[in-house]
């Protein structure tokens, strides 16, 4: 039998970064994922692919819209050739899933292929075309997440899909009925309305992305809402089905009347699930909440102490940096190190055009906590190189401690936000005021000028440029 360290389950970005940072902390690391290839859910089926197709389409979308008035002219006919774009995205998540193969090499992580579940508390059994054991001292979960799903929804990943069967279609819809009004089903519904096909939202919620500050909300939809994007808030999906190549939504809105959606596809992306069915957790003693997330402690420690799980499997919010985060923290514990995780400054993105990012609290947060604080923002428009560009939606909004002016929080839409978050992340992990940020000199012109400006609105009410 092979004996480790540390063990980890799963192989997305918390799984294979804890084996990474594991190895670097001289411990014998093994890393057990169940498909043939590294990078879970995240480089295979979600983050990687779809920034691939999010990045093909915009390109597309220029070129028949803005590329003209850029003095781009073409004589023939542009055209989408949607099987290239397809095996574009499936090239770039191969690269993607080779350099993890590499990283395993470099740092000589023993990587195990089949599924693995729990024998005891100290042995893991892996599953595969032959069965085999190994033994570690330290385990860690991080088998990530899978799509939820509505109880009266056949998802037959034909015509009624996930986010996975959405990344790999072999034709563009002409209508796609998206149920639910959250990243996936953004990103992905844009992705297709680029394309030509039209796009209907269906949210429960009184309005999208509503974990986000809600001005971000009100002007993401307002821009995609000018992009030929259909919502309908409010409503309650209650049937779906499928006849032929057709599918049928039924949805009562917030009067109780009934209202019916057809579309050639509808695409299920109402949130996801912990990944937990297959590790026989009873085995090991380790308990899981109401949602079926892994119960654990401040240090990510289960019942069992020498077990631990990180990134979907565990509460918080479901993203791949918080994932990385984590298994970086599990293997510095374990190495005896007392490192820690500030999760209010783990940043939120959704690369939709624009893009959409947030840190910290939203005013929401802050008026429930009874917290006193200011507000400023600045509107993408006022900047010259958003004219320049012709990215010209969006805002920064900056909310600080009214006593003492540190920044609570920073909320953005806009072109490359989810490159201009980085900015807000720092400054706030210094507990920087608004005053610091504004007094910093941002180059110009560039968006993050929108960072300086939306600071001194917030500090003293005086930006500069409107």
């Amino acid at each position: 039998m092979n004996n480790f360290d540390v063990a980890i389950i799963g192989s997305g970005p918390g799984g294979y970064v804890a084996a990474i940072r594991s190895a670097q902390l001289g411990m014998k690391t093994a890393l057990v994922e169940k498909y043939d290839t590294l990078g879970g859910t995240c480089l295979n089926v979600g983050c990687i692919p779809s920034k691939s197709l999010l990045d093909s389409s915009h390109h597309y979308e220029d070129a028949i819209k803005h590329f003209s008035e850029h003095g781009i002219e073409f004589d023939g006919k542009i055209k989408v050739n949607f099987k290239q774009m397809i095996d574009r995205k499936t090239e770039v998540v191969n690269q993607t899933t080779k350099g993890i193969n590499y990283l395993m090499e470099k740092n000589n992580i023993s990587v195990y292929h089949g599924i693995g579940s729990f024998i005891d508390s100290n042995h893991i059994k892996i599953s595969s075309d032959k069965e085999h054991t190994i033994e570690a001292k330290n385990i860690i979960i991080a088998t990530g997440s899978k799509p939820s799903n509505l109880p009266f929804i056949q998802v037959d990943k034909e015509r009624i899909i996930t986010s996975t069967e959405a990344l790999k279609l072999k034709e563009i819809p002409k209508h796609i009925v998206v149920i639910g009004g959250g990243v996936i089903g953004l990103e992905l519904g844009q992705v297709y309305r680029r394309l030509g096909a039209e796009i209907s939202v269906i949210e429960y919620a009184d309005r999208i992305t509503p974990v986000m500050d809600a001005s971000l909300s009100r002007e993401l939809m307002k821009v995609m809402k000018k992009q030929g994007v259909k919502f309908y808030l409010s409503h309650e999906v209650k049937k779906v089905e499928r006849k032929n190549k057709e599918v049928n939504i039924t949805a009562l809105n917030k009067t109780g009347e009934s209202i019916n959606f057809t579309g050639d596809y509808c695409l299920v992306s109402v949130g996801r699930k912990p990944n937990t069915d297959l590790l026989n957790l009873e085995a090991a003693g380790v308990k899981v909440d109401k949602l079926g997330r892994v119960e654990v402690n401040q240090h990510l420690q289960t019942a069992n102490s020498n077990i631990y799980a990180i990134g979907d499997v565990v509460r918080g919010a479901m993203l791949a940096h918080k994932a990385e985060e984590e298994g970086v923290m599990v293997a510095e514990f374990i190495s005896g190190q007392k490192p820690h995780i500030d999760y209010n400054l783990i940043p939120n993105v959704i690369y939709t055009w624009p893009e959409v990012a947030s840190v910290g609290k939203t005013e929401e947060q802050l008026k429930s906590e009874g917290k006193s604080y200011k507000s400023g923002q600045f509107p993408m428009r006022a900047l010259g190189r958003a004219r320049a560009s012709m990215d010209t939606d969006g805002f920064v909004k900056i909310l600080a401690d009214s006593a003492t002016d540190e920044v609570l929080g920073v909320h953005m839409i806009g072109a490359r936000a989810a490159d201009l978050i980085a900015e807000a992340v720092t400054a706030m992990e210094f507990r920087a005021s608004a005053e610091d940020i504004a007094r910093m000199s941002h180059s110009h012109p560039t968006y993050a000028e929108a960072i300086k400006e939306a600071a001194l609105a917030a500090s003293e009410n005086r930006p500069l440029h409107i």
